[in-house]
């Protein structure tokens, strides 16, 4: 895992039609008043697990999508920061790798019981309403890159976000 405290594996999923597909999650108590946020799919490696593995595993448990690891390629864009999440606290990672696809249905039923207890829905959003919105969305940049990836300019290397 390097000197991360969680390392990370996501996937910008973009359908035929353009739109990126987000997770609604509910915010801790102590979160921010707007009380949800949208995020990618995708989650934490294990262990010694190649990153394209951990995320064809995670939209495989998310969004019930199953993806071969090869087909991801490399991490378009990465965040690194740090983070005060009580006994997780530290360095943390997210990679960020682009799927495209004609369209999915959603089937979150291999969530575990804790991403089910912070699960509030997803939605597929257009570039206009991802640039647009008041939601909170992570990570912070990601309309720009949707940009960029519609238009057919896929960072390489991978784009560090804020």
């Amino acid at each position: 895992m390097g000197p991360y405290r969680r390392h990370s594996a996501r996937v910008l999923l973009v359908d035929r039609a353009g739109r990126l597909l987000l997770l609604r999650f509910r915010f801790a108590p102590t979160g921010p008043a707007r009380g949800h946020g949208w995020v990618t799919p995708g989650g934490g490696v294990e262990g010694d697990e190649p990153l394209a593995h951990a995320a064809a595993r995670e939209v495989r448990e998310e969004i019930g999508l199953v993806v071969d690891p090869d087909r991801l390629g490399r991490p378009v864009a990465y965040r690194v920061g740090a983070d005060d999440r009580g006994p997780t606290s530290g360095l943390f990672r997210d990679d960020f790798f682009l799927h495209r696809l004609d369209r999915h249905d959603v089937d979150v039923g291999g969530m575990e019981s804790h991403e089910r207890v912070t699960h509030a829905g997803h939605r597929w959003w257009t570039l206009d309403e991802l640039a647009s919105t008041r939601d909170v969305v992570y990570p912070l940049g990601l309309s720009t890159l949707l940009a960029d990836v519609l238009d057919g300019r896929v960072p390489t290397p991978a784009r560090r976000l804020p």
